[in-house]
């Protein structure tokens, strides 16, 4: 890239300023008081969904001592941009390393999410020093907003699944001037990061998941199906092969809604607390992670994390363009193993939807550099354990970094 495309590029890039009137959150705190509740589930347990009793804790809550402004805060403390790629605003925040030879990656969230959920490990991850790590293991972060999520454009027409995101990620890089970089994504993210693997730009040296697409086609069509385990599977691949399992009878019927439905939703565009409940309801070990929250004992998450999650959705009104999501993926394969042939660093979270077994990991990822069991942690990795996840990705990538270029580009810091 010569110096003048690279100026053009970075002109591409404009910084991104937000504000929400107090009016709007005035308006979301009537609307929360004045749900009309449905009486209580009829069992004692979760497995009728989201129980009465956490959603109006969580409501109470949110209408009364929840503060956005402190969120807003947060996030208006970073380097906020837009930039336009294949005809869609895309929304990202860039937080460049004060150590040099730093290593650039992008980091996609999920869904029920945003880049909320990846607040906590920028500090650990440009600065690593002032959390325990080295200046070596320092990283320039980039964060965007997925398509119709946060403060990323709508689309307005059908096409924009993970693989076109998948490649808009890496314009937006090379936009940045990053000649070589890494990726790291967790569910939606972590599709969208496997096909960035799978795509295999020259400026792309590795991927990290959380949630790594690992199941043999078969394994992942006879779990889906019901079927029981395969007697030739080890003890790793037995369990699972049950957790996923679970998954799909029990764990996702809002990813066969969204997948087949998505703009029946109107509740959850309409209804604070009926968004805050579908949210909530994403899989079992996550919602009994947040239940317990709201009974006072928080680990990894707090009740304002899981309220901004829910809070910058209400005032973006992404719900339903934030849904169409698994209507452009449906029926492509979440888990299953896609034929990444880069490098890859995998870290396995005990309360992740299923735990990845070292044996399909190393055979959907032939070029395995970093596979660890975490002691806790996840759904959320990176929102519910910041360090740990922090700690994963300097590890993880250490190997690729002595073939770091730098950039051609420094972008101006907002503001």
């Amino acid at each position: 890239m010569t110096q003048t495309s690279a100026t053009q590029q970075a002109n591409l890039i404009r910084p991104f300023h937000f504000d929400f009137p107090e009016a709007e959150l005035a308006e979301l705190r009537r609307r929360i008081t004045e749900t009309r509740w449905p009486e209580r589930e009829t069992v004692s347990d979760a497995t009728q969904g989201v129980q009465l009793a956490t959603t109006q804790k969580l409501a109470h809550y949110w209408a009364t001592d929840y503060d956005w402004r402190k969120c807003e805060a947060r996030l208006k403390a970073l380097p906020n941009f837009i930039t336009e790629i294949d005809g869609l605003d895309i929304h990202f925040v860039h937080v460049q390393s004060k150590h040099e030879n730093a290593l650039p990656v992008i980091i996609t969230h999920g869904w029920p999410g945003s880049i909320v959920e990846q607040l906590k490990i920028v500090g650990p991850l440009t600065d690593p020093t002032a959390h325990g790590g080295s200046a070596s293991d320092a990283f320039h972060v980039v964060i965007p907003s997925i398509p119709g999520y946060g403060f990323s454009g709508k689309p307005s027409d059908k096409g924009w699944g993970p693989d076109r995101i998948a490649k808009a990620w890496v314009v937006l890089m090379r936009r940045l001037g990053y000649r070589k970089f890494v990726a790291q994504g967790g569910d939606w993210g972590a599709v969208i990061t496997d096909l960035m693997g799978v795509h295999a730009a020259p400026e792309l040296l590795g991927i990290h998941t959380n949630m790594p697409g690992i199941f043999p086609t078969e394994i992942d069509q006879a779990a889906f199906s019901g079927a029981p385990a395969p007697s030739s599977l080890s003890a790793d691949e037995k369990l699972a092969y049950e957790r996923l399992q679970f998954v799909y009878q029990k764990g996702i019927a809002y990813g066969f809604q969204m997948g087949l439905r998505p703009q029946t939703l109107y509740g959850i565009a309409d209804s604070p607390v009926g968004l805050a409940a579908y949210f909530l309801d994403h899989d079992a070990r996550s919602y009994e992670l947040i239940a317990r929250v709201f009974d006072g004992k928080p680990e990894g998450l707090t009740r304002d994390d899981i309220l901004d999650n829910i809070t910058i959705t209400w005032l973006t009104n992404t719900a339903i363009s934030g849904a169409r999501l698994y209507w452009e993926y449906f029926g492509k394969g979440y888990f299953n193993s896609k034929g990444v042939s880069i490098p890859v660093a995998v870290s396995v979270f005990p309360d992740e939807l299923y735990p990845a077994p070292r044996s399909w990991t190393e055979r959907a990822y032939p070029k395995l550099i970093h596979y660890n069991r975490l002691p806790k942690g996840g759904h959320f990795a990176a929102w519910e354990q910041p360090q740990l996840f922090s700690e994963e990705l300097r590890t993880g990538f250490r190997s690729l970094r002595s073939n770091l270029a730098k950039p051609d580009v420094t972008v101006a810091k907002a503001g």
